[in-house]
């Protein structure tokens, strides 16, 4: 499948390669005969053939996500230096003084 040295330099313009004028023609043709093997793969049967996204076998190796009884609000409220309204107080990250 060979293109035209017009759409040739609109491809390579998409992709952001530029080409010498001497290196196009050459460049060209080994664009026409990737193409061409490209093409090949639409002769082969794949229609039994089971969907691969990925080269390698992935299995998840995490655990279930079960839900689970938290801990008890009282008892942590217990452990924090202090709290307001079942909020923990923290001190101010930020100067609210504007200098």
């Amino acid at each position: 499948m060979s293109i035209s040295e017009k759409e040739f330099k609109h491809v390579a313009q998409l992709a952001k390669l530029s080409f010498s004028e001497e290196q196009v023609g050459p460049m060209n043709q080994r664009f026409a005969e990737i193409l061409d093997m490209v093409d090949q793969l639409s002769e082969v049967e794949t229609e039994d053939v089971p969907v691969m996204t990925h080269g390698i076998k992935l299995q998840n190796v995490m655990r279930e996500d079960i839900p689970s009884q938290g801990i008890d609000r009282d008892l942590i409220m217990k452990n924090v230096p202090s709290h307001q309204e079942g909020m923990i107080v923290v001190p101010d990250s930020f100067d609210e003084s504007g200098d």
